[in-house]
């Protein structure tokens, strides 16, 4: 029996999905345990939480995984879980509100309009105050989306449809989202070359050491004049005081942000929305589904997929007992594995290797196992470079 925590609401829709799969092995939703063998969550800082000796694994209801300490987790042979795609259509959706309030002035005319309600002639001062909000049309502008995974391949398609030139840049593109991207997009050399052609930039990268601030006074010096910046993706992309210098100059005319800070709030030409991207209940069950199932996999099988710090590896599961090795990425691993299973007489039907980084992950199938497991265990472990070792059956 494996206890789950959360650490967060998680849609009982994707709780359900621990007991779903045909198996006589169950998990249950325990939040007063101390020692749970998996958790989810959301947006739950787990920086200061000391990971327990019986946790197998974490998995993210959502993309972005900057609230769980990777590495800490990585070095204990615990992978790490989130959802790609799951709430790509929400964002998108989000965006594409963002590109309208972007142009039209529609939350400036709305809060301007609120206040006429002791107006008099209401008419009069409508027809009077309505040239103040003027704004273009988007169709026929130029939008640049940077980063084009799971989101950004769904808003460039859609901003197509809206009648909009499609300027893209992402140098690591997947042959999934390559698969799923319009032709009618253009292909950008780099992300200067998105910012200089385009009316309207909308981002769509993760927050990392190396993207942090990203959009710099360097990049803001690239950028059209008369710009709309989207930012959608994380609040830490865009360098505030070089956002303010842009602002003022022009170079940007509005700012849209789901990433409010308080030197943002209050200016006339910026717009926040509290973190809304994926707040939708279609997404949040979507997430939920996604990482219960990941997690029942990995718990169950051993199965990994959408891992963010391990590599993909998966062997449908066929009744035979398996065993799961995560080991440090270097030669020789696969003979001193092969080595120990001679030494136990056990025939392997079928073993995968995969590696991700300097973390390797292995899946090996047997047909039976020796009466002696916890000495096979043990051997396993007495290979130097060997972090975690899995019995399942």
């Amino acid at each position: 029996m494996y206890s789950i925590r959360t650490l967060n609401n998680i849609a009982d829709v994707g709780l359900a999905k621990f007991n779903k799969q045909k198996s006589n092995q169950r998990c249950v939703v325990d939040n007063e345990t101390k020692d749970p063998h998996g958790i989810i969550l959301r947006s739950y800082n787990m920086h200061d939480i000391e990971p327990n000796e019986s946790l197998l694994g974490i998995s993210r209801a959502g993309a972005g995984t900057n609230n769980i300490p990777i590495e800490r987790y990585t070095q204990k042979g615990i992978p790490v879980f989130n959802t790609p795609g799951g709430n790509a259509n929400a964002v998108k959706e989000l965006v594409l509100a963002g590109l309208l309030l972007s142009s039209r002035r529609i939350t400036a005319g709305a809060v301007w309009t609120q206040a006429l309600v002791d107006e008099a002639d209401l008419d009069k001062a409508i027809e009077a105050g309505k040239k103040e909000f003027m704004g273009p049309e988007i169709s026929g502008k130029t939008l640049g989306v940077i980063g084009l995974g799971a989101i950004g391949v769904l808003v460039a398609n859609a901003a197509l449809d809206l009648g909009m030139e499609v300027v893209g840049f992402d140098s690591y593109l997947s042959l999934e989202s390559a698969w799923h991207l319009s032709p009618s997009v253009e292909r950008a050399e780099s992300v200067e070359d998105v910012v200089a052609k385009s009316d309207y930039i909308s981002l769509h990268i993760p927050l990392t050491p190396e993207t942090k601030h990203c959009y710099n006074d360097e990049l803001f010096a690239n950028t059209k004049k008369g710009a709309r910046l989207l930012n959608f993706a994380r609040g830490g992309l865009v360098e505030s005081q070089a956002l303010m210098t842009a602002l003022d100059n022009g170079t940007i005319v509005h700012y849209i942000t789901d990433f409010p800070a308080k030197e943002l709030l209050g200016h006339k030409n910026i717009i926040t929305t509290p973190h809304l991207g994926a707040s939708t209940p279609e997404s949040e069950e979507n997430c939920a589904i996604m990482a219960a199932k990941a997690l029942r996999e990995y718990l169950y099988f051993g199965n990994i997929k959408n891992s963010v710090n391990f590599p993909n590896c998966i062997v449908p599961y066929n009744g035979k007992p398996r065993i799961t090795v995560c080991h440090r990425n270097i030669v020789n691993m696969i003979g001193q594995l092969g080595a120990v299973f001679t030494k136990y007489s056990i025939n392997i039907d079928k073993l995968v290797n995969n590696s991700k980084g300097d973390v390797a992950y292995n899946i090996i199938v047997c047909d039976s196992l020796p009466e002696n497991e916890d000495a096979l265990i043990r051997d396993l472990y007495a290979i130097d470079s060997v972090i975690r070792v899995r019995l399942l059956k």
